[in-house]
């Protein structure tokens, strides 16, 4: 049984990572402004040279506060989550350099692999989602997997607010999953801070952007919350796993399969996405954020009642109700606002 002064240090994460993420930007934002101007491009959604980088003070915020809140509590952070603390840091570094001085693709997607393939040996001995498949073969279909859910992370970060507006609500949900004994207690005290962190970040990055988040921030982010939803299928709950991030799940696969059928280069950069196409469709930026915010927490109300029925049916019917509600979205942001 934990004291009461524990769960007190656990809950007061997130507010901790906020206030260490807005403290550093404050502090690197004349430095980023400096050196890290993103100046608009084909994707861009901003028309004037913006300092990104704000991630590097997201991700420092999350690991930080669950450090001390777990030295103040008296939680022991074990190996494997040391592993992952690290594999985010150095995705972190790599995602650093690429807004700096672009990295080639397939060194890029090599480095990601780096630091994806250490987070999958950090996963508890013995863990398997699909008895039947091989362990090998599953271990490279998360590997691939992996690559594809940080990327569009990354990718469907063109937008002031819309990270915030898909992870916090994602984030959240995990937390209190996690309280609820669905996690594991390092899983949900770093949800918690990544929560915390963005929403610290949030004042900085609102419509008109002050502060980008960049790939420093994007790409561990992706890199954290996969691992988060991984952990959750990994505890019998795998339609959950894929309820909280069906947005963004539909959104950049569909745009991908799109521009591959276009026979477009789908390394160059864009504005196809659903989300960019409704803001050249007459819909505001606030606008876009919140019908995905609201979106976000009907998708993780639906994770919630499938993790709590433990009915395949409820299973099935949440998906085809989650399924429903994404497409509505998607087509509303497809069609130009009379």
């Amino acid at each position: 049984m934990m004291r009461p002064s524990t769960y007190l240090f656990i809950l007061a994460t997130p507010i901790l990572a906020a206030i260490i993420c807005a403290l550093l930007i404050v502090l690197l934002r004349p430095l980023l402004l400096k050196y890290a101007l993103a100046r608009p491009n084909a994707r861009s959604s901003h028309r004037v040279p913006t300092p990104q980088g704000g991630g590097v003070a997201v991700i420092t915020a999350a690991l930080a506060a669950v450090m001390l809140a777990s030295q103040f509590a008296g939680l022991r952070l074990d190996a494997g989550l040391l592993t992952v603390f690290s594999a985010t840091a150095f995705l972190a570094c790599v995602g650093a350099v690429d807004d700096l001085r672009p990295i080639p693709v397939v060194p890029r997607l090599l480095l990601q692999a780096i630091a994806i393939a250490a987070v999958l040996a950090a996963l508890p001995k013995g863990f398997q989602l699909f008895g039947f498949l091989p362990f090998w073969g599953e271990r490279f279909l998360l590997l691939i997997a992996g690559l594809w859910f940080v990327n569009l992370t990354n990718f469907m970060d063109g937008l002031d607010w819309m990270t915030v507006a898909e992870i916090v609500p994602v984030t959240a949900a995990l937390a209190l999953f996690g309280l609820a004994g669905n996690l594991h207690g390092n899983t949900t005290m770093t949800a918690m801070a990544l929560c915390g962190a963005l929403i610290g970040f949030a004042p900085f990055n609102r419509p008109v952007a002050r502060l980008f988040l960049g790939d420093v921030g994007s790409l561990p982010i992706g890199l954290l919350t996969g691992w988060f939803l991984l952990q959750l299928a990994g505890n019998g709950y795998l339609v959950a796993a894929i309820l909280l991030p069906l947005y963004y799940l539909a959104d950049a696969t569909i745009t991908l399969f799109r521009r591959i059928g276009n026979g477009d280069d789908i390394w160059v950069a864009h504005r196809t996405h659903f989300y960019q196409r409704a803001t050249d469709n007459g819909f505001t930026v606030v606008r876009v954020v919140t019908e995905v915010f609201v979106l976000n927490v009907a998708l993780a109300i639906l994770a919630a009642i499938t993790i709590y029925s433990k009915s395949a049916g409820t299973d099935a019917i949440a998906l085809v109700l989650g399924g429903i509600m994404v497409t509505l979205v998607l087509a509303r942001f497809s069609r130009k606002r009379a």
